[in-house]
């Protein structure tokens, strides 16, 4: 991951879980109401160049925010990706990356990254880039508590 330019990046951590446990957990769309405090809500059908409608949690608030982007990576176990592309109504664009290392068999690290792109991501990445960053670090953290939770049993 290279060091850009509006860029937020979550809290690095490591699951005590398998790749492939964290990955079940990432495209368990349906299920993350129960764990995931940034995106309570998202419908996608995970395939390339289709939309990915998420609610994103509004910081101080139980109110969220809808946000559809574009599915541009799908690499099962690694990598999970979409992007808001600029429209001739809103010229902002973002990409998220979400990335899964394995560190043996039952082990691994997850990170995310959200970069701002267009003609206002310097003013985005003042605006919001904070609260992004704090959303992001619960996340991984959720996840790393849901996918250790599972692979303790408890489904």
């Amino acid at each position: 991951m290279c060091k850009a330019k509006n860029l937020v990046t979550s809290i690095e951590v490591d699951i005590d879980a398998p790749a492939s446990l964290v990955w079940e957990v990432l495209t368990d769309l349906e299920r993350y109401p129960q764990w995931n405090p940034f995106c309570p809500r998202i419908e996608s059908t995970l395939k390339l160049g289709d939309p990915v409608h998420m609610h994103i949690s509004v910081p101080g608030t139980s109110e969220t925010q809808p946000v559809s982007e574009t599915l541009v990576a799908c690499e099962p176990q690694r990598l999970l990706s979409w992007e808001m592309r600029p429209t001739a109504e809103n010229k902002d664009a973002a990409r998220r990356d979400q990335y899964i290392e394995a560190l043996g068999s039952d082990r691994c690290r997850y990170v995310t990254t959200d970069i701002f792109l267009g003609v206002n991501a310097d003013e985005i990445m003042r605006n919001h880039g904070g609260w992004v960053k704090a959303g992001f670090d619960a996340m991984a953290l959720a996840l790393k508590a849901r996918a250790e939770a599972l692979r303790g049993g408890s489904r």
